[in-house]
């Protein structure tokens, strides 16, 4: 019997060593992987230091909750409760740019991933699905080269030149004025009294100069 015994006890701090031994290897990795996308990636872009600190606090208790609590009836349930928890989250409080939404997301993911990702597997498996995750944001970020179309608001007074058969004439004494590569115009409103129109004015550029065009607001040149 207390051979028995021992022999139980023995076993019991095999499993628990090697569940540590799993425990620091995950956490390791999603420390590598969270440093490479959010320090490497999303902050050599960008250098938005606050986004850094909550994508990261929320991958680290995303990885713990997951990680201790997780069971194999709790695994996926806990999982798709955990991203209905983050978007409850993310429509009662200040609203947060779209780019940053989709790192924050990504960084919730490999918390998930790197914590519930079933034993059985090997750990080539869950380095490569964090390869993938990584290697995808960092294309879509530089691999793509798409440009922004900005738009610039205008209040215009040649209203002559408002009129749809001098359109080319309009962009192009736009293009002299503001000095920006303008490839089509908008007109929002002619007020013939004032002798003035109000126009949206679009052109191409690398990076989304005017954040106004992302919360639905926009700028004015007088």
């Amino acid at each position: 019997m207390e051979e028995l015994e021992g022999t139980s006890h023995a076993i019991n701090q095999f499993l628990g060593d090697s569940l540590a031994i799993e425990f620091g290897v995950r956490f390791l990795l999603n420390m590598l992987v969270i440093l490479i996308l959010v320090r490497g990636i999303y902050y050599n872009r960008y250098k938005n230091k606050d986004f850094v600190f909550t994508f990261f606090l929320f991958n680290v208790v995303n990885f713990l909750i997951c990680f201790l609590l997780s069971t194999t009836k709790l695994k996926m349930g806990f999982a798709f409760g955990l991203f209905a928890i983050f978007s409850i989250i993310r429509y009662r409080t200040v609203t947060v740019p779209v780019r940053e939404m989709g790192y924050f997301f990504v960084c919730v993911a490999i918390g998930i991933i790197n914590a519930l990702t079933p034993l059985s597997m090997t750990h080539y498996e869950l380095i490569m699905a964090d390869i993938l995750l990584v290697a995808l944001t960092f294309g879509l970020e530089h691999g793509l080269n798409l440009k922004h179309e900005n738009f610039r608001e205008i209040r215009y007074e040649k209203v002559e030149l408002v009129t749809p058969e001098r359109r080319e004439e309009m962009i192009e004494d736009l293009r002299k004025r503001v000095g920006l590569p303008i490839h089509r115009v908008e007109i929002l409103n002619v007020d013939f009294l004032r002798d003035v129109a109000r126009i949206h004015a679009f052109y191409y550029s690398d990076e989304n100069e005017n954040k106004s065009a992302a919360y639905g607001g926009s700028d004015s040149d007088d």
